[in-house]
């Protein structure tokens, strides 16, 4: 099970909005900074594939401007 976390990084003036695209997304927890223009993302799928089609979807948004990844691992089934 791939878990992997990002910073996004919004388009100015769209952190709401990017905020709410990356809610409505399964496999995908949404932790905002407070102080900062940036949000973190933390995926947890079933497989190297459905977590590119996810940061595909997320790369999609008009309102990221930037996704860099902190960190990832993959964890196998017994």
């Amino acid at each position: 099970m791939p878990i992997k976390s990002y910073l996004a990084h919004p388009v100015k003036g769209q952190k709401e909005k990017l905020i709410d695209d990356l809610i409505a997304l399964k496999n995908c927890e949404v932790i905002p900074a407070e102080n900062k223009e940036v949000i973190v993302v933390v995926t947890d799928t079933e497989n190297d594939n459905e977590e590119d089609l996810l940061k595909e979807k997320i790369e999609a948004f008009t309102s990221l401007k930037l996704l860099a990844l902190v960190s990832g691992f993959n964890t196998p089934k017994k």
